[in-house]
């Protein structure tokens, strides 16, 4: 047995209480990790509330946590490049909130000694979504992104990804993290009413894709406005304003993985010394409700953790 974090009916933070699981051996194509550190996401609480219930169903009860940092147990049939004892961070698709998991070995790679624990929780989903939202969407270098809600995990990743592929991007926060998503290589705009002058005025050559990550109320029709084309928006958080709108969506149950290449990207980055990956707050699992009530407030500058 190991001990977790579940939810045994949809509702508030409140409803996660701590329980013992019973880990089974990996299967195959699986491997068994001890678990150090798991990335806290807004997908967490979405699920838990229930709002996701009919595209996201889950078997209560049900262990939260999408993404991992730890130390490899055991592997199962046919896995190679893992062995007991490596370091190693991924994707899983629940289950993170707990002191064993399995997850995929497909989803897992290798942790350098250099990147630290927490800082390793907060890869995963923000790299993977990062690497495919821009290839959804299509960016291209020389051109200009414009981001809603860049300060938060996914968009503090994101910016670092198009920057590498030499997209100017322009990124909606709150005047306290604009000089956050300067030292990003981001040009920092104001969210709420007049963002449609203030993105013109930045961005005087036009903006020819956006990025919509928070979901905030109304931008898509004025992202679609200020690049002329319906499917040169993407939203990841916002899936009822997409069909209403016409714009792309995509999300992580129903798309392509892209792990290894996202993965790939953000090492590459943290060999060269420039990956930042900002922690906004770290919790023990212990705490986890009081993680995901922080986590619903929204507003983040990087990610929230929890340490296990």
């Amino acid at each position: 047995m190991t001990k977790a974090i579940a939810f045994h009916e949809y509702g508030g933070a409140d409803v996660l209480r701590p329980v013992d699981i019973e880990v089974p051996a990996p299967g195959a194509g699986q491997v068994r990790v001890a678990v150090r550190t798991v990335g806290v996401n807004p997908l967490d609480h979405k699920v838990r509330s229930g709002a996701m219930a009919e595209v996201f169903p889950v078997e209560l009860p049900a262990v939260s946590g999408y993404e991992l940092a730890g130390v490899v147990e055991s592997v199962g049939e046919g896995v190679s490049g893992f062995a007991p004892g490596d370091e190693v961070f991924g994707a899983v698709m629940g289950g993170g909130y707990a002191e064993h998991a399995l997850v995929p070995a497909a989803m897992l790679t290798r942790k350098p000694a250099s990147l630290g624990w927490e800082e390793a929780a907060a890869v995963p989903v923000a790299a993977e979504t990062s690497e495919r939202a821009l290839n959804v969407l299509g960016v291209r270098p020389g051109e200009t992104l414009l981001v809603h809600g860049a300060a938060g995990g996914v968009g503090t990743v994101l910016l670092q990804f198009a920057r590498a592929r030499g997209i100017t991007v322009v990124g909606t926060a709150s005047e306290a993290n604009h000089d956050h998503l300067r030292e990003l290589g981001a040009i920092p705009v104001t969210y709420g009413e007049g963002l449609a002058e203030r993105v013109r005025a930045v961005a005087p050559g036009g903006v020819d894709r956006v990025l919509d990550v928070a979901g905030l109320g109304g931008v898509l029709p004025l992202s679609i406005e200020l690049t002329g084309r319906a499917d040169r928006v993407l939203t990841i958080a916002d899936f009822e304003g997409a069909e209403k709108y016409g714009v792309l969506a995509t999300g992580g149950a129903d798309a392509e993985f892209h792990h290894q290449a996202a993965y790939a990207a953000a090492l590459a980055l943290h060999e060269a010394g420039t990956l930042r990956l900002p922690v906004h707050q770290v919790f023990p699992l212990a705490e986890a409700a009081e993680a995901q009530r922080v986590s619903e407030v929204g507003h983040l500058r990087g990610k929230i953790v929890l340490t296990v």
